[in-house]
């Protein structure tokens, strides 16, 4: 089962100098992922317990446009594991104009994570055939 989302980074999203976006706000569309793909699996929102591995690829700035993916790579009794990806598609061109932008040729990894979430079993209401 898989789940994505398109966001644009916003200059609210920016947290450093150069308008640099902090790490955390991909993390946290990861989350937003996760439950979009609890929802579907178990009917519920589920909780993050915990990140296994995150890799911070390439800087990601406002006015970029990130397509983040996730899927779920295993299912326990209650646990499910989520392979993560957040892609940079679009970024701004400003050589061209303030509002210049560029869809890029070949999307650039900015992040990578894997993960599980728990869903307690009186939450789920999705029967599984397994």
């Amino acid at each position: 089962m898989e789940a994505r989302l398109k966001v644009r980074m916003s200059m609210h999203d920016a947290h450093y100098g150069g308008n640099l976006v902090d790490g955390a706000r991909v993390l946290n569309l990861f989350g937003d992922v996760a439950t979009e793909l609890l929802v579907r699996y178990d009917g519920d929102e589920g909780l993050f317990r915990a990140y296994s591995e995150i890799e911070f690829l390439a800087p990601v700035y406002a006015g970029d446009f990130v397509e983040v993916m996730g899927k779920i790579t295993k299912v326990g009794d209650t646990s499910r594991t989520m392979e993560f990806e957040a892609w940079k598609i679009i970024s701004p061109a400003p050589e061209f104009g303030e509002t210049a932008a560029r869809v890029l040729g070949e999307p650039v990894l900015v992040c990578k994570a894997a993960g599980t979430c728990v869903t307690p079993k009186d939450k789920q209401r999705i029967e599984h055939g397994d």
